[in-house]
């Protein structure tokens, strides 16, 4: 339960406010009052609207840190409750840092990604990877390390220089392997960049889905997390989820 006393020291405030960003509202926080300790604080779909974790709980700050919400926020779109989505990603993990808003898998076009399958497969992981990118390489790395796992890649190339690569990488005779290469020992394919590839459509469908850097990581249930994730992180989090 949150403490009476962390309420009563929250002011409320009537007037409309510019929209702040994360920091700008831990900041607010942390100067007028340093006493109460949130901690995961992040965006919602709810401009102006903050979430975080207070005395083990999912609550919802406003951009001043003047009010505190507790309660379920409920999308009416499907009917999810995103708090829950919240709990959920909390208890995958403390260093997990997961998006409350879920992708729909379904809908991504898997054609345009590198598929590759280890064991049989049954485990789904959707990752978006520039090839300059090195927490990119340290995840490739860590990736190669599952098993019964079906890993579809993206190429993703936010860096200008990564571009022309990925195009010759799905130009290439086989795929999978100049990925690899590339990827791993920063070999860039012989081929040409002058084939149909979906290079463009996946930056245009990053951009939609907001995947501002790279690696992204979007397991099958539609939950995102950003960074090198180890194996055994992941493994982690497909249990927490029942995934």
């Amino acid at each position: 339960m949150v403490a009476k006393g962390v309420f009563a020291s929250l002011l409320l405030a009537s007037s409309m406010m510019l929209h702040a960003d994360v920091d700008s509202v831990q900041h607010k926080l942390t100067q007028n009052y340093p006493n109460v300790k949130i901690t995961d604080l992040k965006t919602t779909p709810v401009k102006g609207l903050y979430s975080g974790i207070l005395d083990q709980q999912v609550i919802y700050l406003d951009e001043e840190a003047q009010h505190i919400l507790v309660g379920s926020m409920i999308r009416l779109q499907d009917q999810r409750n995103l708090s829950k989505d919240l709990v959920a990603s909390t208890r995958a993990g403390s260093n997990t840092q997961m998006s409350a808003v879920k992708i729909d898998v379904k809908s991504l076009d898997l054609s345009d990604a590198l598929k590759t399958v280890r064991g049989n497969g049954r485990h789904q992981l959707i990752v978006f990877s520039d090839p300059n990118c090195p927490y990119c390489k340290t995840l490739d790395n860590n990736l190669s390390q599952l098993k019964d796992v079906t890993i579809y890649t993206f190429l993703y190339p936010i860096k200008h220089q990564s571009v022309i690569p990925s195009q010759q990488v799905w130009c290439s005779p086989n795929r999978q392997y100049a990925w690899q290469q590339l990827i791993a020992k920063g070999v860039i394919p012989t081929a040409s960049a002058d084939c149909p590839n979906p290079v463009a459509r996946n930056l245009a469908l990053g951009k939609r889905l907001a995947i501002q850097g790279t690696p992204a990581i979007i397991f099958a249930d539609g939950h995102v997390v950003m960074g090198a994730y180890s194996a055994t992180e992941i493994q982690n989090i497909w249990q927490q989820l029942g995934l």
